[in-house]
Parts: structure tokens; sequence; C-alpha cells
């Protein structure tokens, strides 16, 4: 293969890569050769997941079905696609022949084949696919997709926090930036009470939800007749995630499941700086966003938001429930739900919830409140960082904190920071007592708990980190909990349960739970260090704990 150095230059140089006539006669076997003649359409915007193609002869063009605009064209040596051929998205683009000649068509699950037996293939292309999604989520191609709201919205925020957590090629569309908004609304074919609205390339999704898009996009788990997998995964976090990269990387069918989007908690951190081999720190979507793709790569099948509901045992396997009612069958299950920050007990918090109430401190909720006042609830470490991450953006931030001191509940690096940054404001003994504003928040009002005296301060952006909750609610009871909701796993277990017939003549494996089969990780396993590289490490030993049980059903 002839290209730059894999990992070196930019997107635009890793992106398009001549495959040498060496890889050519190793990947023929794998497909079929196929005419092209002018004007054909390899396949069209809004068809399932195309197949491999690499051009022998001719050329073709990336075309955008609703301007026709020409994003790139490929010549002889080049291959189609981007990385929506591991993430199973529908094509956005239409591939059309510009000029006659032949094509390698390689089916999906042969393409899937090469990806992981032929190393060097393997790495070459990988690279080139997210290198082209990145050209494509700044180029002309992300107007393939176009998410239309206002930035008070709950709805459109969550509409474009998924496709920022899934790094979709898109476009958004302020509302609050539109002259006459009426006018812009009926000129592509809606009304202001359709709102929030996401344009594709095959439709116009009115009240769009991120469930909505991703069942459009082809993105939420689709059953295959007679389909087992080896390992479902409950949650994609930092634990579920490094157990979809290694049950992948050792042969497990692996499936992983969130009922919101890839990166859990993590990904909705501004920045992680005590992650080890990141010295200078990651944000949370990018080490979660790295993970995913590896996951990806490996094989292992990622749906969000798929929603699991249940959990059950049938003749010996797992059945995995989801809330639309479909069953997934399998031969283990990890349990990474992880879980959900607190909520604020005052009136009005559902109507500012995603309308300047927020529960992560990103670059998309910054956008909304840069240079603004904002104030951080929280005494722990996501309260820490999003305190920081707000203040580098130029906000004032103040911190309220109900205890007298941070040191019992955040790191010291991170205390340290916030004392020097004279941007933070730190309130002990304070907790927030009222949110007011007319279509987005705009004042909190602040209570001394010791004194009794209240205050209202201006605010455009209040971040919630008030400690959290097990999302353990879907197991039913199916296995053992502690009293905060935590699941059980291993030596926690209580002894009857051990010294009962669940487990037989065995003892409980590592980070196993009171069911056989069924493991727990993360956050949502009582008694976790609460990081992320604990999680990670935890979700990678689970998945030899599902060897060895999975052993023991042979």
């Amino acid at each position: 293969m002839t290209s730059t150095e894999l990992g070196d230059g930019d997107p635009g140089q890793l992106a398009f890569v001549d495959l040498d006539d060496a890889t050519i006669d190793e990947l023929l076997p794998f497909g079929a050769v196929r005419p092209m003649e002018g004007g054909d359409q390899l396949y069209q915007a809004g068809e399932s997941t195309p197949d491999f193609f690499v051009i022998l002869e001719g050329a073709v063009q990336m075309v955008r079905a609703d301007s026709g605009a020409v994003i790139v064209t490929h010549g002889a040596r080049r291959f189609i696609g981007e990385l929506s051929l591991l993430t199973g998205q529908r094509a956005f683009l239409t591939a059309r022949v510009s000029k006659p000649g032949r094509v390698l068509v390689i089916e999906l699950p042969r393409f899937r084949e090469l990806m992981s037996t032929k190393p060097d293939f393997s790495d070459t292309v990988f690279q080139s696919l997210l290198a082209r999604r990145e050209l494509l989520q700044t180029g002309d191609g992300a107007g393939a997709i176009r998410i239309v709201g206002s930035r008070y919205s709950p709805e459109a925020m969550a509409l474009r926090s998924y496709a920022t957590r899934s790094r979709l090629p898109h476009t958004w569309i302020d509302l609050e930036d539109i002259d006459d908004v009426p006018v812009y609304l009926a000129s592509i074919g809606v009304r202001a009470n359709d709102v929030p609205v996401v344009i594709t390339p095959t439709a116009r999704l009115r009240h769009a939800t991120p469930g909505e898009l991703a069942t459009h996009l082809g993105l939420t788990y689709q059953s295959e007749p007679g389909y087992l997998c080896d390992l479902v995964v409950v949650g994609t976090g930092p634990a579920g995630l490094a157990a979809a990269v290694y049950g992948a990387s050792e042969g497990l069918a692996t499936l992983a499941l969130d009922s919101v989007g890839v990166g859990g908690q993590a990904g909705a951190s501004s920045r992680i700086e005590n992650y080890v081999g990141f010295p200078n720190g990651v944000s949370g979507e990018d080490l979660v966003g790295r993970a995913a793709i590896q996951a990806l790569r490996l094989g292992a099948r990622l749906n969000a938001p798929c929603a699991v509901a249940g959990l059950r045992t049938d003749r010996g396997f797992q059945v995995v429930v989801l809330a639309d009612g479909s069953e997934i069958s399998t031969k283990a299950v990890i349990v990474a739900s992880g879980a959900r920050y607190r909520r604020l007990e005052v009136d009005d918090l559902e109507r500012f919830e995603g309308a300047g109430l927020y529960y992560a401190a990103t670059e998309l909720e910054a956008r909304v409140c840069r240079e603004h006042e904002v104030i951080v609830v929280g005494g722990g470490n996501s309260a820490g960082q999003a305190a920081i991450y707000m203040a580098q953006q130029g906000s004032p931030v103040s911190l309220v904190v109900r205890r007298r001191e941070l040191v019992e509940t955040m790191s010291q690096y991170l205390i340290a920071r916030i004392e020097a940054d004279p941007r933070i404001e730190v309130l002990h003994h304070t907790e927030v007592r009222g949110l007011e504003g007319e279509t987005h928040l705009e004042r909190v009002t602040l209570e001394d708990n010791q004194t009794g005296r209240r205050w209202t301060a201006p605010c455009q952006g209040l971040f919630c980190f008030i400690g959290a909750i097990p999302a353990t609610g879907w197991l039913n009871g199916c296995v053992a909990l502690d009293r905060s909701g935590f699941v059980l796993t291993d030596r926690s277990l209580p002894d009857d349960v051990v010294a009962g017939s669940t487990f037989g003549a065995r003892d409980p494996l590592p980070l196993e739970t009171s069911l056989p089969g069924v493991f727990a990780v993360g956050d949502v396993r009582s008694g976790s260090l609460k990081r992320v590289a604990a999680a990670v490490g935890e979700g990678s030993s689970a998945v030899r704990s599902v060897h060895d049980y999975l052993a023991t059903r042979s």
C-alpha cells in the first residue's frame, strides 16, 4: 500500500490511500469483480450499510443527495466508504460512477473477516476510515444530516449530545441565531411546532428523539434470527467498553448496549487528568470515543440508545429483554450499567433540564454558557473537573458545596487548581433552593445551610454533580444487591447464596453476581472504586471470568 506512514500527516493524507497490486491481488478472492458504467449508483444515501468497494478502473464520486455537491472523487486503487462500515450506520452519501470501469465488491461479512485476519490491511483501512469520518465532520459532508432547534431546548440538546457522542457527521442549526425563524422553517418544509427537526437525505424527522434518529440511521439493535451472543455487555461506560474490547479481541461474539449513548458518566467529563498514559489529561469524550472505535474494529457490536428493561434465565441461557420487547439470548452477561447522578430537590427541575441545568460539562454545554456566570454543584472530582473546565472557557464559576471542606471528597490536585484559579469561587455550606427563568435558566436561589441566609445569583448554566444512584432497576431483583442498590459480587455475596445450590460445587468467579454467568463491573458494583482506571480494569478482568464460566458449560 502506498500512503503517508500511518499515524503521520493530517487527516487529508491518511484518508485517501492507494492500494498496491499485491494488496489488490490479496483481496480479489474475497469478493466479486463487476463492471460499472458512467452514471451508475453503487449505492444511494439512506440505504443499509453498503458493501466494501475497491475501484479497479474508473472513478466514483461521493455526492450529497440533497444538494448534489460532490464531496470527494475516488479513482482507481481507492476503496469507498468510511466509519459506517464498522458502526453499521446507513449511507448518508450517494456513490455515483463518474468514469466507467470495474469495481471489486466485498460483502460486509467478508470485509469484517479481512479486518480481523489481515493486520496490515486492517491498520491501513482503519486509519483511513477514521480520517474520512473526521473530514466529514468538519466539511461539506456534515450537511447531509442537519439538526434544527434552539440551544435552550432540552430535546434539541439531547439530539446534539447523542450525535456528538456518536461522532455522527452533522450540522447544528440554532434557531436563536436565525433572524426570521418562521420564514426559515418554511423554507425547509417544517413548522415551529415540529422543532426539533432532523433532516437526513431521505426524511425529515419532526419532534425527533435520539432513539428515533438512531433507528432511522440504522444504529439501534436489529435482531438476527438464530443469532446467539457469547457475551452481552449492558452499559458502555469505561467498564463496559473495556469488556467489549477484551471480549471481541478474545473471539467472543460480543454485543454492547446503552440506554443513552456511548461513554457513560466518563463521556460527560470535560477532562480526566489522572488516567495512566495521558500526562496532559484527556477528555472523557475522547477517551471513550477511542475505546468504542477500538471495540468496533475488533468486531464488537455497539448499539445506542438501546434501553434494557429486564434479564431472565431460560434453559441455561441469559435472556436480555429490551424496552421494545425484543429479546437477546446470550451465554453470559456483564452488567456495566453504572450509576446516574442524583437530581436536585427543587421545584421546576424538569423544566430546566437541558435548558440551563446540565449533568455533563463538555464542549456542547460550554457553547451555551461560555463567558456567562455558571454554578457547579457538588464536592467530588466530577464537580471539580467541571468547575475548572468552565472557568477555562471564560465563565465566572461558583462551586457550591454543602460540606465544610473539599478534602473529604475531592482529589488534592483538583483542589489545588481550584484554589489557584481566580475565576472560581468556592461556596461552602451552600445548597440550591430554587430555579428561575422564562425559556431557560436565568437565576438560582442559594442558601447557607448554617445560617439560613438566602440570595439569588445570575446563572446561565447550572451543572449538577451531587452523587449517584445505581442503575439497577432493570435487573428486577434477579441478582443480589446491597442496601444502596449496588450489585453484590463474589466475596460480597451473602453466605447462604455461596453455600447454597446456586453455584453447585464451585465458588463464585471474580466479579460474578448471585446469578451464575452474570457479572458486574464498574460503578454499578458494590464496593467498586469509583475511578475510570479501576472501571477499565474490572471490565477487562470480567472477560477472563466469562471465559472460565463458559468453560464450565462445555
